[in-house]
Parts: structure tokens; sequence; C-alpha cells
């Protein structure tokens, strides 16, 4: 099976930079596989919120995770400052899909890249339409 080739910076729309920590590295020497999704999860939870898409608190947004995955590239480690890119690869009635991809520093290729698909729901967690305000947030992240 062919490789897919990394992302580039390029083309994503939106970035959060979040820095690594001694304690992420793991015994090789680099970021352990959890703390990906640690990056991934943190830099989409704060776009949101900078982005009017609450996720805590009594106007949170219930936004639940279906499906999820990494690919990894390169590794990257302490004390590397990570720029986390987002881009939105599908919006639907009421999902969407987030891709994310990670850089170390300066790089414009992609250290690792992920993807988190989540479904808006209602107080019975039940499938809901995405209100207007989400989509039209959401559609920023759009390539």
């Amino acid at each position: 099976m062919a490789r897919i080739a990394p992302g580039k910076r390029a083309e994503y729309r939106a970035f959060v930079e979040l820095p690594t920590r001694w304690h992420d590295n793991d015994a090789y020497g680099h970021l352990n596989n959890a703390i990906y999704y640690a990056l991934f999860d943190t830099a989409l939870s704060q776009w949101q919120n900078a982005n009017g898409l609450p996720i805590v608190g009594p106007d949170a947004y219930r936004f639940v995770v279906v499906e999820n995955g990494c690919r990894y590239h390169s590794e990257a480690a302490f004390p590397d400052l990570i720029h986390c890119g987002l881009r939105l690869a599908h919006i639907g009635n009421s999902s969407f899909r987030y891709e994310v991809g990670l850089f170390r520093n300066d790089e414009t290729i992609a250290c690792a890249e992920g993807f988190f698909t989540q479904v808006h729901t209602s107080a019975d967690n039940r499938p809901s339409p995405l209100p207007d305000a989400a989509r039209k947030a959401l559609e920023t992240l759009l390539p």
C-alpha cells in the first residue's frame, strides 16, 4: 500500500500553537502516541471556544466524537513548539470532520495528521441539526 504524503502547512485554514512539555516524551525520546491525540483535542477545543462554539457551561454545544485517527510522518519531541493546523474535510446536517496537521516549530510539512468526526447532539443524545451559528463558524475552516 502506498503511503500518503504528509500535508503542508498552507493546506490548513487556522492554527493553534501548543508547547510540548518534558513529560510528553516517552522512553524513546519522542512524543508518546497519546500526546498527539491530546494535542489534537486541545487545539480543537481552543479553536471552538475562541470561535463562539463553547464546549462547557450552560451555552455549550453538545459535540460528540464518533471517530478519530492519526497518521504519523516524523517524530516530534520536547521542546518543540507545535503549530496545530485545522481544516474541515466535511460538513453535513449534524456531523462534521475536522482534520488536524501538527507542524514542529517552523516546519512546513506535517509531522502527524489526525482527524475527529463529531456529531451535534440534543440533550437526549440524539443527532441534531447543526445550529446556524455553529455551521457558520465551522465553514470558516473549509478549504
